[in-house]
């Protein structure tokens, strides 16, 4: 049970992941000033903000990552200890 949950949190944990590349990558393409390419002011609209809160559930991702080696490894010691 305790290796489903490990490789379960790992599985999300590399999705968030996936989900962190882009959304850097989506940080990084949008122009140095405040206006979109269509003249639209995207601070008003909250998208810096959202992908702040964006990055921030993808770094739980790295925690789950974390936990799911931990719980592996722990795993792992008890059925060689057994």
């Amino acid at each position: 049970m305790f290796m489903e949950i490990a490789i379960g949190a790992i599985g999300i944990g590399v999705v968030l992941m996936v989900g962190y590349l882009v959304i850097s990558q989506v940080r990084a393409a949008l122009p140095q000033g405040n206006t979109l390419w269509n003249g639209t002011n995207y601070t008003d609209g909250g998208i810096p903000s959202a992908l702040g809160s964006t990055q921030a559930t993808v770094f739980a991702g790295f925690g789950l990552i974390a936990v799911g080696i931990i719980v592996l490894a722990a795993f792992g010691l008890i059925n060689i200890f057994k």
